[in-house]
């Protein structure tokens, strides 16, 4: 696994996901992106579990990109599992969801989301925000080592 895990992308839209990586990759803002189509994965991936058992756990996102409305886990049971533990609880969690409903927003900071952002509808919005998105979060911020 490369050492330079960037953005860990946990979104079970292809077509949204696909928007992402692109932003990203086109305004050169990432290298490798990491993504995973559902909570229960995206927690194998972090924690080393399941089909990603032997993974270097050490080796983490500098960002987690996590979608709310997904399968099998909801985002917020995500990033509960995330905070909880002393493994992940520092990587920084940007929620980016379609939700604009206040109680995902309050209850997103309350279990540790370092930012809220609702997915712009229109598409040079989003790739503009998602590129702004990474620049801050991968360039701007200065993470804990």
């Amino acid at each position: 696994m490369n050492q330079e895990l960037e953005i860990l992308l946990i979104e079970d839209n292809p077509h949204d996901a696909e928007l992402v990586i692109r932003a990203l990759k086109k305004n050169h803002v990432v290298n490798h992106i990491v993504h995973l189509t559902d909570g229960v994965i995206a927690l194998d991936f972090l924690f080393g579990r399941g089909k990603y058992e032997g993974r270097k756990t050490n080796i983490k996102p500098r960002l987690i990109l996590l979608d709310l409305k997904m399968p099998k886990m909801n985002g917020l049971e995500v990033l509960q599992a995330i905070k909880d533990n002393d493994l992940t609880k520092q990587i920084p969690v940007v929620v980016l969801t379609s939700s604009k409903e206040n109680p995902d927003i309050e209850q997103s900071y309350l279990l540790g989301a370092n930012s809220f952002i609702v997915k712009p509808v229109d598409y040079d919005s989003f790739r503009q925000v998602i590129t702004d998105l990474g620049m801050y979060w991968l360039v701007v911020n200065h993470p804990p080592h």
